[in-house]
């Protein structure tokens, strides 16, 4: 069955949508190597829309230049940094488009001034999962988020320093949440074929049921005993307990939190170990529970995470979840105003 839908998936799209690769997945890979690896910083500006939308962890942005800036300023300050892909899973929208949702895996060292400041000489490592709606070769809109918590914390940086160095800009469009969305119709992306639902059903089911009605004891029917969580900080995480806990330690900072999901893919790939759905989410609160980033300060925040689960014999063997913990920071301690905090090691 899962092979009849990859099938089904690959027919519903025009090979214009990904061209001259084989599959997206290969479009993925090979564009983030040239621009990132082989350094071909303006060959941003022919894979990016002029007037593409880029929902980042601190707001979202319209136009390629500020792409291009920000990719430059990055490259400069790690200048060994590297980006491996992990995976790829992809859907179709409509014959000429696809949704990708790209989970990576970067290491550098940090060698030359950077916006962190001067150069420690530390390794860091992290990951990131850029959701991105390419159509006819071209980047329209993007969801991205990166583990910038673990980068700061291998660099040995004081997150709160770092944090009130930070801007917070609004968000718009699509990441403003005004209406409700049937992402198995069709998220922020646009429509979605009807493929795997049995197995997207589930994580939203999970999602609603766990996370956001906070049936924690119910998260036996959706994992395995021998679970495994990729997280944030770099932390793995096993068995049902702990997967348990690190979605309550998620949510305790914020009591009132909802997990908003935005979009959804699905893909079949013997090579990545089977079925893995992919979600955009978002999730909004009020910093008023457990102290994780310092003094509660009854403001609201808005967190743009992305998951990707791997299913096996009808349940969610992994998954890994990012959303980036210095953001959420960044709008605490601006809501805080100068008074210095001390932020748990356990947020």
């Amino acid at each position: 069955m899962n092979a009849d839908q990859t099938e089904q998936a690959k027919a519903v799209l025009n090979e214009i949508a990904y061209q001259p690769y084989a599959d997206p997945e290969e479009f993925i890979v090979e564009w983030t190597d040239r621009i990132w690896v082989e350094r071909g910083v303006g060959l941003i500006r022919e894979n990016y829309a002029p007037d593409s939308i880029v929902h980042g962890a601190y707001g979202t942005g319209v136009g390629v230049e500020p792409v291009v800036r920000s990719t430059l300023t990055k490259i400069s300050g790690f200048p060994d940094r590297v980006g491996q892909a992990e995976d790829v899973v992809w859907e179709a929208r409509g014959d000429d488009a696809f949704l990708s949702s790209h989970r990576i895996f970067s290491s550098g060292t940090d060698t030359s001034l950077s916006t962190y400041g001067p150069p420690s000489g530390r390794r860091y490592s992290a990951k990131t999962i850029a959701n991105c709606l390419y159509r006819r070769g071209v980047m329209e809109e993007e969801w991205v988020v990166r583990d910038e918590f673990a980068v700061i914390s291998d660099l040995g940086l004081d997150p709160e320093v770092v944090a009130r160095g930070l801007a917070f800009s609004e968000f718009t469009g699509s990441a403003t949440l005004s209406d409700s969305v049937d992402v198995l119709a069709g998220g922020d992306s646009g429509p979605r074929p009807d493929l795997f639902r049995g197995e997207c059903d589930f994580v939203l089911e999970m999602i609603e049921e766990v996370w956001n009605q906070r049936n924690f004891d119910r998260i036996g029917q959706y994992v395995p005993r021998d679970v495994l969580c990729h997280t944030t900080r770099n932390r793995t995480l096993s068995r049902q307990g702990n997967f348990q806990s690190s979605i309550i330690d998620m949510l305790a900072p914020f009591p009132d939190a909802r997990i908003h999901v935005r979009d959804i893919a699905a893909n079949y790939s013997e090579h990545h170990g089977g079925l893995r759905v992919a979600v955009v989410w978002w999730l909004t609160g009020t910093y008023t529970g457990v102290p994780a980033y310092g003094r509660p300060t009854g403001s609201p925040v808005q967190v743009l995470g992305s998951s990707q689960f791997l299913f096996r014999d009808g349940k969610i063997t992994t998954e890994w979840r990012i959303y980036d913990e210095l953001s959420t920071l960044t709008q605490i301690v601006h809501a805080r105003g100068d008074e210095p905090s001390v932020i748990s090691e356990r947020a």
